[in-house]
């Protein structure tokens, strides 16, 4: 039973650990470990003061305690000069009790000057260090956020390499649905020029284009008969005798076709 309960809690521990690391920001963990390593070493400069403060409350009554060991060694002699050994003694006796309360100040004083010293050096070591870690914090925020961008950017990259890959088939498909459109209207085009294919628009149109051009072809054969003819008249007061004696002699073809046209209407 145990073993599944730790099973379970590993899973869980495992989970955890997955979701913190996804949703952890390193440079922010970095700045939360240089904000408490600034705060040990407000605390450590703190300690040095108060151990400052005090060795020098300790320092300025020593020295207050001094001067009046000195008073009552002063007092003492004046008290002997003036045959007052009751008063002498009583000096010395004050001056002896001041003079341990002094020895215990020395020594509180030493103590302190002592703490203050390693207080003093353990900053001074614990500010390299911060020095040193803020350096490499900021190194290594700066990789990351290269890192960061940079992976971002082949990202970007990516997704713009598929749609662009997208955008091309998209094109070629249009380019190659294009052709065929023009293909089909140039197919059109020329069933319609080739008259396999009419226009059911331009059937009034095509219809008087082929009679004026009749008419066109018409006129044209009037006019060089007629012009044929002038010649001939214009030529028959001249002597010619062949064309004078044998006036259809020169075009058999034409009267043979006459003759077969004729005949052809007849049956």
């Amino acid at each position: 039973m145990a073993g599944i309960f730790e099973r379970i809690a590993l899973m869980f521990k495992s989970k955890a650990h997955k979701t913190l690391d996804k949703y952890e920001d390193p440079r922010e963990t970095l700045d939360y470990s240089y904000e408490r390593q600034l705060e040990l070493l407000r605390k450590v400069r703190r300690g040095v003061a108060d151990v400052a403060t005090s060795r020098k409350r300790v320092e300025l009554q020593a020295q207050k305690m001094s001067s009046e060991i000195d008073r009552y060694t002063v007092t003492a002699q004046r008290a002997l000069e003036s045959n007052r050994e009751d008063l002498a003694r009583e000096a010395l006796t004050r001056k002896a009790g001041l003079t341990t309360q002094l020895q215990d100040l020395q020594n509180q004083h030493a103590a302190l000057q002592s703490e203050e010293e390693k207080l003093v050096r353990a900053s001074t070591r614990l500010q390299a260090k911060v020095d040193a870690f803020r350096t490499r914090k900021e190194t290594i925020k700066a990789t990351y956020s290269a890192a960061e961008a940079q992976t971002r950017i082949n990202e970007a990259f990516t997704g713009i390499s598929e749609e662009m890959s997208d955008v091309g088939m998209a094109i070629q498909r249009a380019e190659d649905k294009t052709l065929q459109l023009q293909a089909r209207a140039s197919a059109v085009d020329e069933l319609l020029a080739s008259g396999a294919l009419e226009d059911p628009t331009d059937s009034v149109g095509s219809e008087l284009d082929r009679e004026l051009d009749a008419l066109a072809s018409g006129s044209s054969v009037e006019n060089e008969l007629a012009a044929m003819k002038a010649q001939l008249s214009g030529g028959s007061g001249t002597t010619n005798p062949q064309i004078s004696s044998t006036p259809t002699s020169d075009f058999p073809m034409i009267e043979n076709a006459k003759t077969t046209d004729n005949n052809g209407g007849r049956a």
